[in-house]
């Protein structure tokens, strides 16, 4: 394994590389996964309009759009950090409105957003229509290990300590959910693109002996 030091604005330019490069049947699904300290909402919005120069249509979804109705988020709590682990994402409405759409057999009809946490009430977004080649990013915390069907996963991964240091007080309650993340799912370890960013401002990419992004 090589840690590669790479500058922010290299790191969009090797992601937009290897999102362009790959052309699977219908549209390209990609995860940016990250703990909300590490950023991925910014990265992925950091990607739309080179892939858009390269000619692809893209579209970024984002998880926190599509949380459960807080009767069932917050059944056991509002701090309560094993159901932000288990229960927090609709991945069922995820899968159904974004992933199987854009997916080999999907007419890429997706819809953007399906709930407005703020408001606790369904988004009333409209739907979408992504052509044949299009990448669809989707962003946020915990999406990788639980079967969603993404063709691409970008990880980020930030150390325990500085995760630590990088949360908000207000969301300290979080720490346990992405440590156990860690320990039970192990991104890190199977993710295709795995990114260091225990300080945003000097990313480090994570390279196998075997390959390299």
């Amino acid at each position: 394994m090589r840690v590669r030091p790479i500058s922010p604005q290299r790191l969009v330019a090797v992601l937009v590389d290897r999102i362009a490069d790959q052309r699977p049947p219908g549209r390209l699904r990609v995860a940016v996964d990250g703990a909300p300290a590490a950023a991925p909402d910014t990265l992925a919005a950091a990607l739309l309009a080179p892939l858009r120069a390269r000619g692809r249509p893209v579209l970024h979804v984002r998880s926190e759009d599509f949380l459960r109705p807080a009767s069932t988020r917050l059944e056991h709590g509002r701090t309560n950090p094993d159901s932000y682990y288990e229960g927090w994402v609709d991945q069922t409405g995820l899968r159904r409105e974004v992933l199987d759409p854009a997916g080999p057999h999907g007419d890429g009809r997706l819809l953007p957003s399906l709930w407005d946490a703020r408001a606790d009430r369904a988004s009333r977004a409209s739907y979408v229509d992504l052509p044949p080649g299009g990448v669809v990013l989707v962003s946020g915390a915990l999406l990788l290990g639980a079967g969603l069907p993404f063709d691409l996963t970008v990880h980020l991964q930030v150390s325990p300590a500085a995760l630590a240091r990088r949360t908000e007080p207000a969301h300290a309650w979080t720490l346990p959910a992405f440590h156990r993340y860690a320990d039970e799912v192990d991104p890190a370890g199977f993710a295709d693109v795995v990114v260091r960013v225990d300080d945003p401002r000097r990313p480090a990419l994570v390279e196998s002996g075997a390959s390299s992004v």
